[in-house]
């Protein structure tokens, strides 16, 4: 056997070794990534309440559901099967009200929220969540702010 034929060899046995410590690493960097990511859990956040009729914006802080979800997107998109994705939802809530100032005579004052005790990975419920693609900060207001910070 020439030189050329073993040096021929031993770079293909090289690249092959290389792309299989590579395609390793690829599989064991996967699950890795999902560790470093928020998982769907309760967490504190600045929010706000407002009502039509009540000239101020209430911002509190109070427990959501925040954090990431697996999700799949299907390669294939058949008209004839649905794709649910799951997002970051509440699975059990406490309600609370809330009384926002200076509302006028005639308007409730009173607000109720969902304060979250415990979040799952779950289709999206509009009762208790924003299911818009983009929605809105959490603490947006449309009228003047009015702060609680101990709610």
């Amino acid at each position: 056997m020439n030189s050329e034929a073993v040096d021929s060899r031993c770079k293909e046995h090289l690249r092959t070794g290389a792309m299989l410590l590579f395609v390793a690493l690829c599989l064991l960097m996967a699950p890795v990534e999902g560790y470093l990511l928020q998982p769907c859990e309760p967490v504190n956040e600045t929010v706000s309440v407002e009502k039509e009729g009540c000239p101020k914006c209430l911002v509190f802080q109070t427990s959501i559901c925040s954090g990431h979800c697996l999700t799949k997107e299907p390669v294939y998109r058949s008209p004839f099967s649905m794709v649910y994705q799951h997002v970051c939802t509440y699975r059990d809530v406490r309600y609370e009200t809330i009384h926002l100032p200076d509302c006028p005579p005639g308007v409730d004052p009173h607000v109720t929220f969902p304060v979250a005790l415990s979040c799952d990975c779950s289709l999206c419920t509009m009762d208790t969540s924003d299911c818009t693609i983009e929605s809105l900060n959490p603490d947006f207001c449309m009228t003047p702010r009015s702060y609680v910070y101990d709610y």
